[in-house]
């Protein structure tokens, strides 16, 4: 005899098709994520006759590796590659070790008075001294034209402060910080040893949050480097193509000469946004991990 099945008629049929429907909203939207940038991609490798037609889409027209070959050549877009890498680097060390600094007291019951502490850093996500007031305290400090100015004011921000302290607050059982306690493991200790390995999965994320921000961001660089030129970043150089491109003003400090800007413009961001792309696919992994597996069985 067969067994009858109690499960209702057609239920698996709807399953299969929602989930059909979400796979499908996924593929749109990555594709909404990922064209724009192929099609950078595209313009970047095409000629310039075809660019001026806009007869490139999502494959390069006319295969031409002339806009790369010049940024190679170009000393002044090398060496904003290797600020922005240097910049990068320090920022997000800088940023982590601050914010872990700051998110791990506050998450300790034992601290009197964080919820006050907390309140401050909240309340300066919504007011701020704005542009103006920011500049003349780096100027006074004296970092204009320093690397500095790009590392110090941003290397802290109370928005990744409060997601790493509630992950602190619930990665960490009390009854393994209590056992750590009793055999005589500090505050210190008890971070290194015990908290720190149980939030790689927010580390990482953090971290990447520090390094694209920092990696994009060019606006503190347009004001506090006006003439040290050899420290404008990657991005600044992008900027000034962009004007390049929009103004027909001339490249500054390069020999770059292309009859479209459009095509240097497209090469320059795909080589700026290339390392954070190899960067990535090493840290991603760390975003499915739970911060608790294996850690304790209650």
């Amino acid at each position: 005899m067969k067994a009858v099945s109690n499960a209702p008629v057609g239920s698996k049929k709807r399953f299969d098709i929602w989930g059909f429907v979400i796979h499908a909203a996924l593929v749109v939207v990555s594709l909404i994520c990922f064209l724009p940038y192929l099609h950078i991609v595209a313009k970047s490798f095409s000629e310039d006759a075809y660019v001026i037609a806009n007869k490139v889409y999502l494959l390069p027209q006319g295969f031409n590796i002339e806009a790369y070959t010049k940024i190679f050549a170009d000393a002044s877009i090398l060496r904003s590659l290797y600020v922005s890498v240097i910049v990068t680097v320090l920022f997000t060390i800088l940023g982590m070790v601050v914010t872990i600094c700051a998110a791990y007291p506050l998450s300790r019951r034992q601290l009197k008075g964080r919820s006050t502490l907390t309140f401050i850093f909240l309340f300066t996500m919504y007011f701020s001294g704005g542009i103006i007031p920011e500049y003349m305290l780096i100027n006074n400090l004296g970092m204009l034209d320093t690397l500095w100015s790009l590392i110090l004011p941003l290397s802290f921000s109370a928005f990744n402060l409060l997601i790493m302290k509630t992950t602190f607050t619930h990665s960490v059982p009390i009854s393994l910080e209590e056992s750590a306690r009793i055999d005589g493991a500090g505050h210190f200790r008890i971070l290194w040893s015990i908290v720190l390995p149980l939030s790689k999965p927010i580390l990482a994320t953090l971290s990447l949050f520090y390094a694209v921000g920092r990696w994009n961001a060019y606006q503190d660089a347009l004001f506090y480097i006006k003439h040290n030129v050899d420290l404008r970043p990657l991005q600044l150089k992008l900027y000034y193509l962009i004007v390049q491109a929009s103004e027909s003003f001339q490249l500054e400090a390069t020999q770059v000469t292309l009859s479209n800007p459009e095509v240097m413009k497209a090469a320059v961001v795909v080589f700026a946004t290339l390392p954070i792309i190899c960067i990535y696919p090493f840290v991603q992994k760390y975003f499915v991990q739970g911060t608790m597996l294996g850690a304790v069985k209650e």
